[in-house]
């Protein structure tokens, strides 16, 4: 009789691991499935297990090509069922191509003379997934919100960023889900990365790939009126829960969408984003309305000089406004001098109330 043993994580079991069962069951005639241990899960990825221990044992025991199942309980990282394989001495270990730990498998197996066998990449008879893309699905918020900018534009795309540059940004409400999305799309506030998060993806990589920032994924996790340093990926510098934004903040919507990747290399004033940037979080620092207000219109300078068209003057009680987001269209934020100056803008067409969202995802 051939014994095959295989091992893994297997911490949250999808197809993926059945077809490697499979493939592996049929290089001989009897397969052991080995596991790591609740213990050695957290010791080797600081993770807890999806599941306790005898009920994993009891669902891969189930499957129909195990014939064995063991529990990894040794300390060595990569080959913690050590005890178990030199006891059952089987005549293959099969590993998948991408094993990490060849060294120490293959010199395990020198010493009961066992072949180890690496499974060459075979079509997937599924959907491809791992158990860390499971693990962020189950963890997606149901609902999440999108964001406004103030200030510090395009200083978090990698490749414009500055060590002493900052960008200024406040999560906002009313929220968005998959089911229900209340605000205009391709609007500059921050959709794409509410879209990833509530899908399970990471916001950051996402908008990274699109060749933008991650600011709208960073300030829609994290929630509250941050300070973020510029940089390739996101840093906190400062946060505070928005109080002097309540009751201050109206959205109006251009009538047109807009498309910030496209806009990416377009030529623009770097050191007025920058100079906008830190005068924003200065006014962050002392709590200063007027002072962010400040900030506010000099990025809208920027944006105008660019040539984006005008926005509405003629709003009684405003205090600054600018576009979200750096593309042309989309929504624009405007900042108020009072919660009644704002409440009468946002009964003007094209013009919606919002406010600061505080926490965290659900």
């Amino acid at each position: 009789m051939i014994k095959v043993f295989v091992s893994g994580c297997y911490d949250i079991l999808h197809a993926g691991h059945v077809q490697f069962f499979r493939e592996a069951q049929a290089l001989g005639d009897h397969l052991t499935v080995s596991f790591a241990s609740a213990e050695v899960l957290w010791l080797h990825k600081q993770r807890r297990s999806s599941i306790p221990d005898d009920h994993k044992r009891a669902l891969i025991a189930a499957m129909r090509m195990v014939d064995d199942v063991v529990i990894g309980r040794g300390m060595e990282e990569g080959i913690d069922f050590r005890e178990d394989f030199l006891r059952i001495r089987p005549q293959i270990l099969a590993v998948t191509e991408d094993d990490k730990y060849a060294p120490l498998k293959r010199a395990l197996c020198a010493e009961v003379d066992a072949k180890y066998v690496v499974l060459p990449k075979t079509p997937p008879e599924f959907s491809p997934i791992s158990t860390t893309e499971i693990v962020r699905w189950i963890r997606a918020p149901r609902e999440a919100p999108l964001r406004v900018d103030f200030a510090g534009g395009w200083l978090d795309v990698p490749r414009f960023a500055r060590p002493d540059g900052y960008i200024v940004n406040c999560a906002i409400s009313p929220t968005v889900s998959l089911r229900s999305w209340g605000y205009e799309r391709n609007a500059g506030l921050g959709g794409s990365g509410a879209w990833a998060l509530l899908n399970g993806r990471d916001g950051v990589g996402s908008e990274l790939d699109l060749g933008v920032g991650w600011q709208d994924p960073a300030v829609i996790t994290e929630g509250g009126l941050c300070v973020w340093r510029s940089g390739a990926r996101p840093a906190l510098d400062l946060k505070t829960d928005g109080a002097i934004l309540q009751g201050r903040m109206a959205l109006y919507w251009s009538g047109r969408p807009h498309c910030t990747p496209d806009l990416a290399g377009a030529p623009r004033d770097y050191d007025a984003i920058a100079r906008a940037g830190a005068v924003a979080r200065d006014a962050v620092w002392r709590q200063d309305l007027r002072a962010l207000g400040e900030a506010i219109t000099m990025s809208y300078a920027v944006q105008r000089a660019e040539g984006m068209d005008a926005l509405p003057e003629d709003i009684p009680g405003a205090l600054a406004w600018k576009y979200c987001g750096g593309g042309f269209g989309g929504y624009a934020v405007y900042l108020f001098a009072n919660d009644a100056a704002r409440d009468a803008a946002s009964s003007r067409e094209g013009f919606r109330p919002i406010e600061p969202f505080v926490g965290h995802p659900v």
